[in-house]
């Protein structure tokens, strides 16, 4: 699904990732651990292709994602990869369910279609009787919950999270992390993960761990 190759990333002088190498399988839910400022948050945006390296390949469903034009990754991207983020950054002037929306109608759904899938979404994240609220209007659980149905309003393949319980207590936490296991045995979707989160990491199918800009 996912094959990273002899990834090399800098900024200016600074040396982020130095020679990255990993795949992960279909279906696989893989943590990334490392202390603060080890490249996790580069690497997962290589990934899902907001940010190019400096040289290496990035291979997703059999696509070199590093030689496609802006447009075609445009598209790729809104269609095959749902990202998660420690802070939900829903738009505080739309309701949860046109939070939700959005990506689908980037990707040209009719509203009918869109809020369909949106509303299959609030379901099983058990948020129906919320999703006319505002963001204000819900706890932190609530819209980091929203902010998962939005990474997975378009069937993407893959979901890529970063820190997604770095900023929930303890129990909305576990309750995250034992949904996304949830979603994998529904959707059948690979996870890639960026967490702090001892819990969650151990959970997942196999950590890695990124030290000095090299898995080890």
């Amino acid at each position: 699904m996912i094959e990273v190759k002899n990834v090399f990333k800098s900024y200016d002088s600074l040396e982020i990732l130095k020679g990255i190498n990993m795949r992960v399988e279909s279906s696989e839910i893989v943590s990334i651990v490392g202390a603060s400022g080890a490249g996790k948050s580069t690497l997962l945006h290589i990934i899902g292709t907001i940010d190019k390296p400096n040289s290496g390949e990035v291979w997703i469903k059999n696509n070199n994602v590093c030689t496609m034009s802006d447009k075609a990754l445009s598209s790729f991207r809104n269609k095959e990869i749902g990202f998660i983020y420690q802070f939900h950054h829903l738009l505080a002037e739309f309701s949860a369910i046109e939070n939700v929306c959005i990506p689908a109608f980037i990707a040209k759904k009719t509203k009918k279609e869109a809020s369909k899938r949106a509303e299959e979404l609030f379901d099983i994240l058990q948020l129906r009787e919320r999703m006319n609220h505002k963001p204000s209007e819900l706890s932190g659980g609530e819209q980091q919950r929203v902010a998962v149905a939005r990474a997975l309003i378009n069937s993407p393949s893959i979901v890529l999270a970063d820190e997604p319980s770095g900023n929930l207590d303890s129990q909305n936490a576990k309750e995250l992390h034992q949904l996304f296991f949830r979603l994998r045995e529904t959707y059948k979707q690979t996870f890639v993960i960026v967490t702090h989160n001892k819990e969650l990491a151990q959970m997942s199918d196999r950590e890695l761990i990124i030290k000095d800009g090299i898995i080890i």
